[in-house]
């Protein structure tokens, strides 16, 4: 990218950026981390050759300054950045990571005219597969939504999306890998009930879940070159009429897993919201 990323936050989701920065060729020396805990921002910041600063100084250092903590300590992050970027006349982009709190939120913390964006990431970045959304605040354009892109492919892919959209996204693929987990976690239960050791179960599942979702993002998988797969397809691909896999979806569409994960989402939406309202 050639300029210089502040990251607010050590913690995993923080240092999984910059890892994932670093690993992308990112400079070290260009990468700055804010973390109050002592010996959490040596550990850091060695481990990745980063700069361990305070926050008025990465605020004044950055050109994008990234908000990794948790959405209850975010306008106090802001706060302590506050005076920093409106002295700066070439004011840094803000990119939020936290859950939940929407653009004016974020902008009401900051001087006027910051430019902010929102991305909702998910877990995978821990891994350099994270799925982040994007959506911009209201000053900030097409540049800051390119830049922020940038920024985050170096984890995983991204999407933009309305900030009206925000919620549901983060249903779908901020909660989502939890989704997933509790699938493989019963999925290997239920082969260890049927008697097989635990470590071989586990191992059939995950292994499993992971070229599953190869297919599901590998173009012409479902046998269409011109389209992105579909789930659908895939699915059918592997029922054959009266087999075993036709068994077991039909337990599943009997015991309403369709309906479930669909209230499921809802709820999660709906949790969303309330959080960006300020909810306990």
């Amino acid at each position: 990218m050639g300029q210089t990323v502040a990251v607010l936050g050590g913690g995993k989701i923080g240092e999984a950026l910059l890892g994932g920065l670093v690993a992308a060729g990112h400079a070290p020396g260009s990468l700055l981390v804010v973390e109050p805990a002592a010996a959490r921002a040596v550990e850091v910041g060695d481990r990745h050759g980063v700069g361990v600063v305070d926050a008025p100084e990465a605020a004044r250092r950055a050109d994008v300054l990234v908000v990794a903590v948790k959405p209850a300590q975010v306008p106090t992050a802001l706060d302590q950045v506050h005076e920093a970027v409106a002295g700066r006349e070439d004011r840094p982009i803000v990119v939020s990571l936290a859950a939940g709190i929407p653009t004016a939120t974020l902008e009401a913390h900051l001087p006027a005219g910051t430019a902010v964006v929102r991305v909702m990431p998910n877990t995978p970045m821990l891994v350099g597969r994270a799925m982040c959304v994007l959506s911009a605040g209201s000053a900030a354009g097409e540049a800051e939504l390119a830049t922020t892109e940038t920024l985050l492919a170096a984890v995983g892919r991204t999407v933009r999306v309305p900030e009206a959209q925000q919620d549901v996204a983060t249903a779908l693929s901020g909660s989502g890998p939890a989704y997933v987990f509790l699938l493989a976690e019963a999925m290997i239960d239920a082969g260890v009930a049927l008697g097989l050791p635990r470590p071989v179960a586990t191992e059939l599942v995950t292994t499993t879940v992971d070229g599953a979702g190869g297919l599901l993002t590998t173009p012409g998988s479902d046998g269409r070159e011109d389209e992105p797969p579909h789930a659908g397809l895939l699915r059918e691909a592997v029922t054959s009429p009266g087999g075993t896999t036709a068994a077991a979806l039909g337990v599943l569409e009997a015991d309403g897993l369709r309906a479930a994960l669909a209230r499921a989402v809802t709820a999660a939406r709906d949790r969303s919201v309330a959080l960006g309202r300020g909810d306990a």
